[in-house]
C-alpha cells in the first residue's frame, strides 16, 4: 500500500476506493493530479465541508498535486446528495460573491500556489454549454437505471426530484473528465455521500478516454453518541469569524465528548499519529487532550494568534485568570443591577436563554450560574433570585454560565 493511502487509512480518512491496489500503483509512479469539489451555496465553508480538504493536505504534503474545483456552475444548480429537499437556486452575482470568500478561507488553510496546490472553477466550462451538443456527447454515455440505484436519488425520489437536479451527475461527471483533459487529473475524492457521483465520472472517462481514473471517499464524520458533527446550537460551525467567532470554534472543539477526542485529533490536526496517541493515554486528563485539540484546530482555521486569544478567553471563563477579551460579551444596563436584576431576565437578556420559559427551567435545573465579584461562579436555582451590582468586579463585569460549556461576559454600562 502506497504510504499516502496508509496515512489516510490510519487517520480514519478512509470510506470506499474504486480500486486501491491500483492506485496505489499509479501513486508510487509518481505525483497524482487529484480533485475535491465545492459547492459554494453559501458565503462561507462549514467544518463539515473540510474533511476532505485536511485529505487534500495530507496528500500534497505526500507529493501529489491537489486541484480545489470550485463549483460556481454546479452550484447553479445544487447537488441532491443528502438533501430531502430543493437546493435555493442562487443568483449568479450571489454564487461569484460566494466563490471568491470560500476560496479565500480554503487559501488559508491550504496555500494555494500555481504548481502543486491550484484552484479551478467549473464555472469555466459549464456556464456556456450547448444542451443539445452535451446530451449527444455525455448524457449518451448514462443509464437512467443505474443512476435511480444510488442512494442520492433514492432518497429524494421519496419526496420529489426535479429534473434540474436529475442533471446533476453528469455535470460533475463532465467536471472530472474536463479535469483530466485540462491538468491530467486522475483521482477524485470527497465524502461518502458522492460515491455515486464520483464513481459514474470514473466510468464517463473511461467510456470517453478509454483511461483509468480512480474514486476516494472518506466518512462522513458523527459524533460518539451519532449526532451531527459541526453542530451547533447556532447551527453549523462556520469558518467565517463573523459567523462564528474563534472563540466559539474553539469551544466547539474544547466540549467535544472524550469517546472522539483521539478520533477529532487524527482527522482535525496534522500531530503525528503518536502524538495523537500520547495525548489520549489512559491516566491522562481528556480535559488536556481537548485543549489541545481545540488550539490546533483553531490555529489551522484562524491562525495561532485567535487560537491563543481563545485559549486564554476559556482559561478566564473557567476562573483561571487569562485574558477575557475573547470570550462572547454582552453589554447590558448598570442600572438593572443596581435595582436588582432578575436572574432569568438576565439570562434571556445576555442571550443564553431564548425564552423567559428556558431561562426559568436552565435556573431552576440548577443550570444557571453567575460569577461573584471575585471571579467566583456560583449556581443560583432560585427564579425569583436578584443579581446586584455587588456581583460586578471592580470593571463592572461578571460572567455567566449555562449548563456546562457555554458562558457569556456580561459588562455593565
Amino acid at each position: 500500500m502506497h504510504p499516502a493511502i496508509e496515512n489516510l487509512k490510519t487517520r480514519g480518512f478512509f470510506a470506499q476506493c474504486s480500486d486501491v491496489e491500483r492506485l496505489s500503483h499509479l501513486m508510487s509512479e509518481g505525483p497524482v493530479t487529484f480533485y475535491i469539489g465545492i459547492d459554494p451555496t453559501g458565503s462561507s465553508a462549514h467544518i463539515g465541508h473540510m474533511v476532505p480538504f485536511f485529505a487534500y493536505r495530507h496528500l500534497t504534503n505526500a507529493g501529489h498535486r491537489g486541484i480545489a474545483l470550485m463549483g460556481g456552475g454546479t452550484a447553479r444548480i445544487g447537488d441532491p446528495s443528502g438533501r430531502t429537499e430543493s437546493r435555493k437556486i442562487l443568483s449568479y452575482d450571489e454564487l461569484d460573491k460566494n466563490v471568491e470568500s470560500i476560496k479565500a478561507q480554503l487559501d488559508r488553510f491550504i496555500g494555494f500556489d500555481t504548481d502543486r496546490k491550484i484552484t479551478a472553477n467549473n464555472k469555466d466550462w459549464l456556464a456556456n454549454l450547448n444542451y443539445i451538443d452535451f446530451l449527444r456527447e455525455i448524457g449518451s454515455h448514462f443509464s437512467v437505471n443505474r443512476m435511480l440505484s444510488f442512494e442520492a436519488y433514492k432518497m429524494r425520489m421519496e419526496t420529489g426530484l426535479s429534473f434540474i437536479e436529475f442533471n446533476y451527475q453528469l455535470l460533475q461527471s463532465y467536471d472530472f473528465l474536463e479535469l483530466y483533459r485540462r491538468f491530467g487529473c486522475r483521482l477524485q475524492i470527497g465524502g461518502d455521500d458522492q460515491w455515486g457521483n464520483i464513481v459514474a465520472g470514473v466510468d464517463l472517462i473511461r467510456r470517453v478516454e478509454r483511461t483509468e481514473v480512480f474514486a476516494l471517499t472518506f466518512p462522513l464524520i458523527s459524533t460518539a453518541d451519532g449526532g451531527k458533527m459541526g453542530k451547533t446550537l447556532k447551527g453549523a460551525l462556520f469558518l467565517d469569524p463573523a459567523i462564528t467567532t474563534p472563540y466559539e470554534f474553539f469551544q466547539y472543539w474544547r466540549n467535544v465528548q472524550d469517546a472522539d477526542i483521539r478520533r477529532f485529533l487524527l482527522l482535525f490536526t496534522f500531530l503525528p499519529v503518536e502524538e495523537c496517541d500520547a495525548l489520549c493515554a489512559p491516566g491522562k486528563n481528556p480535559n488536556d487532550a481537548k485543549e489541545r485539540l481545540a488550539w490546533e484546530v483553531t490555529a489551522l482555521i484562524h491562525g495561532k494568534a485567535e487560537a491563543d486569544k481563545a485559549l486564554a478567553g476559556a482559561i478566564a471563563a473557567f476562573g483561571g485568570g487569562g485574558d477575557k477579551s475573547a470570550m462572547p460579551r454582552a453589554e447590558l444596563a448598570r442600572s438593572r443591577f443596581e435595582a436588582g436584576y432578575n436572574v432569568v431576565d438576565l439570562f434571556c437578556d445576555a442571550g443564553l436563554a431564548p425564552s423567559k420559559s428556558e431561562g426559568r427551567r436552565l435556573v431552576e435545573q440548577g443550570g444557571a450560574f453567575v460569577s461573584n465579584s471575585g471571579g467566583e461562579l456560583a449556581a443560583i436555582g432560585d427564579a425569583a433570585a436578584l443579581v446586584t451590582a455587588e456581583r460586578l468586579n471592580a470593571e463592572g463585569e461578571l460572567i455567566l454560565r449555562a449548563g456546562k460549556k457555554r458562558y457569556m461576559l456580561v459588562i455593565a454600562k
